[in-house]
């Protein structure tokens, strides 16, 4: 007879991990339930480890969604994976996601050294099942299985919710006695401002090209409900690094800085469940990405 069925709590932590652009972030949405992490189909776009939490019927997941592990260029860059990689030791079980249409990625082999090094259970995710044929799935399951002792492997479809039943079913047969770390109704512990934040840097990597959205990071300077009314202002900064790049964040006659003010205004509106008045101005912070201080400055 197992713990559950004597009534007891069962709970534990999951680390997230994997090469960039997988569908960590969607992952932890779809669990959760709502948006709570940045989504792009630009690559690493996760910066900080964002911490969900899964409320079941007598277990709890705490679910910490990290930045994409990969190769290292800039004081930004190896702060992130830095930060990925420091999860391994703090969480009972490792979630590794693979993409079904990039099983092979570069990045692949260097995580499954890592984490042969560390006594967890470690449960392979195959997302995006709906992008690929599915007689090419068994011959990924079987590679895989011969590259590692899986606790668990499971195919998914973060996007469309596929397979996401069975994931939590294998997470919480790999939890332990233990307290709910945190109250009913908290899906997140970070701050309101950072989502925000992140909501705003989605809607840059979703409508800038090419390298800039990986140039800007967004900071909210002021955030308060109107006394009458039941508006929420808020009044953020969007940081890049040289001038043409906040000329082409502003766009012809302002064109693309509304464009993406409208739509953060729309999933902020959504997320807090009241009219929001959004400001958003463009700064110039040049080479921040480059400068330890700046990163630190804004939040990195």
């Amino acid at each position: 007879m197992g713990p559950e069925s004597r009534g007891k709590f069962l709970s534990g932590f999951v680390s997230i991990i994997g090469p960039p652009n997988v569908g960590k972030s969607t992952l932890l949405n779809r669990l959760i339930g709502k948006k709570i992490s940045i989504v792009s189909p630009k690559p690493q776009t996760t910066r900080n480890r964002i911490l969900g939490v899964y409320h079941g019927e007598g277990y709890q997941i705490v679910f910490i969604d990290t930045p994409g592990i990969h190769r290292t260029r800039t004081p930004l860059h190896r702060s992130m994976v830095a930060s990925a990689q420091s999860t391994f030791q703090e969480v009972d079980v490792i979630l590794l996601m693979i993409e079904m249409p990039r099983p092979n990625s570069p990045e692949i082999s260097p995580i499954i050294k890592k984490i042969r090094r560390l006594n967890r259970p470690v449960v392979l995710a195959i997302n995006k099942i709906d992008l690929g044929p599915k007689e090419k799935l068994l011959p990924i399951i079987d590679q895989f299985r011969e590259r590692y002792p899986f606790a668990a492997i499971v195919p998914i479809s973060a996007l469309k919710g596929d397979g996401a039943d069975l994931l939590l079913g294998e997470l919480k047969s790999r939890l332990t006695e233990g307290p709910a770390f945190f109250p009913k109704g908290m899906e997140t512990d970070q701050s309101e401002t950072f989502l925000v934040s992140e909501v705003i840097r989605e809607k840059v990597f979703k409508n800038a090209k090419k390298e800039l959205p990986y140039s800007s990071a967004v900071t909210v300077e002021r955030m308060e409900e109107a006394s009458e009314g039941g508006l929420l202002n808020i009044s953020a900064a969007i940081n890049v690094e040289r001038q043409s790049q906040k000329g082409i964040l502003v766009g012809h006659r302002g064109k693309m800085i509304r464009k993406i003010g409208q739509a953060a205004r729309y999933d902020l509106e959504g997320i807090f469940g009241t009219r929001v008045f959004l400001d958003l101005t463009i700064r110039v912070q040049k080479n921040w990405s480059r400068d330890t201080r700046a990163l630190r400055r804004l939040g990195y």
